[in-house]
């Protein structure tokens, strides 16, 4: 699985580097090490109001934010690889 984080410039006024973090901790935690690709990318054009754009292989996800984070890698990460 590639999980790519925008880190562009409205992204990262939203807390991309905290998503990242978010994302380094939980993948550890879970030990799916092997089994994602954590990567940085710029704008995907998909701009939202709130929260940091995430690409999960080729599911574009929009708003999320670290309250949004534990649903989402539930959701979008964990249900996927199970």
């Amino acid at each position: 699985m590639i999980v790519q984080i925008c880190v562009g410039s409205s992204c990262h006024l939203k807390g991309s580097e905290k998503i990242v973090e978010l994302f380094e901790k939980a993948i550890r935690e879970n030990s799916l090490e092997n089994e994602i690709t954590l990567a940085g990318n710029f704008c995907t054009g998909k701009c939202n109001r709130v929260g940091v754009t995430i690409s999960v292989d080729d599911e574009v996800y929009t708003g999320i934010t670290p309250e949004k984070f534990s649903g989402f890698f539930q959701d979008k990460i964990l249900n996927v690889l199970k």
